[in-house]
């Protein structure tokens, strides 16, 4: 009885494994979206806008094309130490608990598998080679149909990270 519990045990330690290891490998995932933003305003005042925004956010304009009206900036992407010991940690946790584990089946191999340990770090160090990139934020104009109001509307499709993207909903909410 006591054996069928460790194994069953054993298998559900190993997949908390697998979930572990796609997790810290989520953690390095660009997370890309695509907004619209329509506003009461003149397209390349508000692409315009937008630009001393991002620049602001530590965004340098990287590529301007006049003809299709859109920007590409790129700024880098620090990665973050908090998430690091996080990731650290809960890799250290999960290898505790593996160990823990392989040592009830296998008592001899103890000092072994407690080795497993020295693996924690590498997640922080996976996450923090794989987080210092440079991202790119690009803004272009949507052309307008013609509009019979006589304020003009723009229309600015934002493609970035989705954390820049909450930021800036953040701001013009405050803003507008």
């Amino acid at each position: 009885m006591t054996e069928t519990v460790t194994y069953s045990t054993l298998v559900l330690t190993l997949l908390m494994m697998v979930g572990l290891v796609f997790f810290i490998r989520a953690s390095t995932k660009a997370r890309l979206e695509t907004r619209t933003l329509v506003k009461p305003m003149e397209p390349l005042a508000l692409l315009q806008e937008l630009t001393t925004y991002f620049e602001g956010r530590s965004y340098a304009v990287a590529a301007a094309e006049a003809e299709a009206q859109r920007i590409v900036l790129r700024g880098r992407v620090r990665p973050s130490l908090f998430l690091a010991g996080f990731l650290t940690l809960l890799a250290a946790v999960g290898a505790l608990c593996f160990a823990l584990v392989l040592t009830n089946l296998w008592p001899a191999y103890s000092t072994g598998f407690l080795a497993l340990l020295g693996l924690a770090p590498a997640a922080g160090w996976f996450y923090w080679r794989g987080s210092d990139r440079d991202e790119e934020i690009i803004l272009a104009v949507q052309p307008n149909a013609a509009s019979a109001s006589p304020v003009p509307t723009a229309t600015v499709t934002i493609t970035a990270h989705r954390d820049e993207l909450i930021a800036l909903e953040q701001t013009l909410g405050r803003q507008g």
